[in-house]
């Protein structure tokens, strides 16, 4: 839906890179590599969205380096619209409907650094939480969002990825810690 209003792949592309994770940076030739695309295609997409402010431009050490503007009026308007055409607010939403014992949610592998690959990789923390229910959800969502998703149970996650949900601490939850 969101490829009807953005017509231009590879600016809908740089969006998801930038947008989905704040931490996430590129370089010209490494973004062409990544996305395989022409370094020409990129760095006409790159200036536009640095000339709007939603990127900002850095050079280092002569290389020019580029990132997610969050100062920009329309930042987290832009980060909720990405997450919304990955699937992400879907995901979480279907998973915590059914699944109370959540504590947090993380994308791992290619979403989390900004490839917009097809696979979503969820890491699900929590507290005895249910494999059979997880592996019919996946089915689910997957046709709802029509891309791959693999989820991960743990009772532990090491903070790496993207978290994207924490289920909020109080008194009752404070007990059970």
């Amino acid at each position: 839906m969101l490829e009807n209003l953005i017509t231009s792949k590879t600016r809908l592309r740089l969006l998801v890179k930038f947008f989905i994770n704040v931490a996430n940076e590129g370089y010209l030739r490494g973004l062409a590599s990544e996305m395989h695309e022409s370094t020409n295609a990129i760095r006409k997409e790159l200036n536009n969205l640095t000339e709007a402010g939603y990127l900002i431009r850095q050079e280092t050490n002569q290389k020019i380096t580029y990132k997610a503007n969050q100062h920009n009026p329309f930042f987290i308007l832009l980060q909720q619209i990405v997450r919304k055409y990955i699937g992400l607010d879907t995901i979480i939403e279907m998973v915590l409907e059914r699944m109370g014992s959540v504590h947090r949610v993380f994308i791992i592998g290619d979403y989390a650094k900004g490839i917009d690959s097809g696979r979503i990789e969820v890491v699900l923390e929590g507290d005895d939480l249910n494999e059979e229910y997880i592996k019919k959800l996946s089915q689910k969502i997957e046709n709802e969002i029509q891309k791959e998703v693999v989820f991960y149970l743990t009772n532990q996650h090491d903070n790496s990825g993207l978290l994207v949900f924490e289920q909020e601490l109080t008194a009752k939850n404070l007990d059970t810690v």
